[in-house]
């Protein structure tokens, strides 16, 4: 499959398919807690089969053109990843969102690779609007947002039961034609 570099150290975003899960299991189990502080999915992937499910409904959205997932890795080693949890093309709307393990965090990896896959949606799939859901205490991810120039849209209060406590979801987005002025003004 393709691989495309995020820079040059040599950190790269490529498919997480389900002949990964093994491998996508293993870089869970070592950020488990970290990742699951406001994200459900090391609460969904907690054994191998878990894990090919959880692949395998990706690879079903990308053959609905509903969904896709991807992998950051560095030095060959899987550290998070990147993801359309929705997608929906023929109102050109799509939701990304993104999980690291500890190792990997403060190196910009899911910046990079956020950008990659937002181009992608709204060049390549025509994609509208690109929406990013965060709990409100999630800085790191609302960092994230404001680096890929999204707009914070509101609140959304008390709307995201995870582990025993109800969050707040911020909801930030970018639009098309917002997207490319941004990715053509100098630098």
């Amino acid at each position: 499959m393709f691989a495309v570099s995020l820079g040059d150290d040599g950190a790269e975003l490529r498919p997480l398919e389900p002949w990964r899960a093994e491998e996508f299991l293993a870089h869970l189990d070592r950020g488990r807690e970290f990742i699951g502080r406001y994200v459900v999915l090391p609460d969904a992937v907690t054994d191998l089969e878990s894990s090919r499910a959880f692949l395998r409904s990706y690879a079903e959205k990308a053959i609905a053109d509903s969904g896709r997932i991807y992998g950051i890795w560095t030095d060959g080693k899987l550290v998070g990843g990147v993801l359309f949890r929705t997608m929906d093309l023929a109102r050109g709307s799509a939701e990304a969102g993104c999980w690291l393990e500890p190792s990997a965090v403060g190196k910009g990896l899911v910046t990079r690779a956020a950008r990659v896959i937002i181009d992608w949606a709204v060049e390549e799939r025509g994609v509208h609007r690109v929406e990013w859901q965060v709990a409100s205490e999630n800085e790191a991810s609302i960092a994230v947002a404001r680096r890929l120039g999204m707009t914070r849209d509101g609140v959304l209060r008390e709307s995201y039961p995870h582990r025993g406590t109800r969050y707040d979801v911020e909801v930030w987005s970018v639009l098309a034609p917002e997207w490319r002025a941004a990715r053509q003004a100098p630098r």
